[in-house]
């Protein structure tokens, strides 16, 4: 696997505004728990070829993929990033991190809070003391990078120590306290690093996954580390002036094979989630093959982007003006797009991170 980490950042001008993409939402409709079993959401399945909607729950989801397509996943795990402290000798001076990028070992790109008092040198202890980072350097955004140092020998590295004292970070759209951690966990999540979930894959479970293998269809993991980025707002009025943050992505060779493989053969390249559509688009060449290859990517795909890789895409209900409804007005149409989530509003879909799912096919 290539592992030389670049930047990988696509964008062309266009006359499209932030604005294009607002629309109207209760505060009701945004989902402030999963539902109660992970498969039982609502689905918006949206018919490119035909322009039409139907309505169906996430278990149906098997009827709409075929035996020859191929299921891509994004199997990064959600660590629990977010941890409370004080500033070493002054126990009243409370501290707040989110753990948001792994730099080099131990060191940690974080969001601090407060943040003006966090200079270079000061410490932060965290649980009596079980872990205590130290402030080596000012990021460009703000931001600190942040040297952790832990009993080496109680803890074999620092996930073991966020897992005995650090919290889901959850989005700020959710307000209520969420009972069980592994709800904001996909059911194959793997490989420790992302800040937030890869929400489309909460509605899949063991159960729906081996039903899809059952009847043929191959499934391929890619990784892509979710950062705070996923949270932020578009503050740019026009769309090509928005700067896209980066994040750590990674494709197998068995993982590009598999695709490649399904594809050359009539099948069905279907993405689960934003994130994996960003990994493929990232990692594919103008002639849509996915290569092997572990980098970072800045892409910003919006209305006017030609897909490369991606044929299909599972998704959740998005933020207004957010960089994911611009992502998949550019899959469709965006007036669809609009007119669909109008009806998603109308029909009392639930939004957002815990929310219903839509199947662009």
């Amino acid at each position: 696997m290539d592992e030389k980490r670049v930047i990988i950042n696509e964008k062309k001008p266009t006359d499209l505004m932030t604005s294009d993409f607002d629309y109207y939402l209760p505060e009701e409709l945004i989902a402030q728990h999963p539902a109660e079993k992970r498969d039982h959401s609502r689905l918006m399945v949206l018919d490119r070829a035909e322009g039409t909607i139907d309505h169906k729950h996430f278990y149906d989801i098997i009827d709409y993929i075929n035996p020859e397509d191929v299921l891509v996943i994004n199997d990064s795990k959600v660590i629990p990033a977010r941890i409370y402290g004080h500033v070493e000798g002054r126990e009243e001076a409370l501290t707040e991190l989110l753990l948001l990028r792994q730099g080099e070992l131990d060191t940690w790109e974080c969001l601090v809070k407060p943040g003006k008092r966090a200079r270079i040198g000061m410490k932060q202890v965290f649980d009596d003391g079980a872990l205590v980072g130290e402030v080596v350097d000012i990021c460009e955004e703000g931001n600190r990078l942040i040297k952790f140092s832990y009993d080496k020998e109680k803890y074999e590295n620092i996930y073991n120590v966020l897992h005995e004292i650090g919290l889901m970070p959850l989005p700020p759209y959710i307000t209520e306290r969420l009972e069980d951690k592994s709800r904001y966990q996909t059911v194959y999540a793997r490989e420790n690093g992302s800040a937030a979930a890869p929400t489309a894959g909460l509605h899949f479970t063991e159960e729906i996954l081996q039903k899809l293998r059952d009847k043929g269809v191959a499934i391929a993991p890619v990784m892509l580390h979710v950062g705070l980025g996923t949270f932020r707002p578009v503050k740019a009025d026009r769309l090509d002036e928005h700067i896209m943050h980066t994040e750590f992505f990674s494709v197998s060779k068995e993982s590009a094979d598999l695709i490649n493989s399904r594809r050359a053969a009539g099948g069905r390249v279907i993405c689960v989630g934003t994130t994996s559509c960003r990994t493929l688009e990232s990692a594919s060449d103008e002639q849509g093959i996915v290569h092997a290859m572990s980098a970072d990517t800045g892409i910003f795909i919006y209305p006017g982007y030609k897909f490369k890789a991606v044929d299909a895409l599972i998704t959740n209900f998005h933020l207004p003006q957010s960089t994911l409804i611009m992502l998949v007005s550019a899959l469709y149409d965006k007036e669809k797009i609009m007119e669909a989530y109008k009806v998603a509003v109308e029909e009392k879909y639930r939004f957002f991170s815990f929310g219903d799912a839509m199947f662009m096919k």
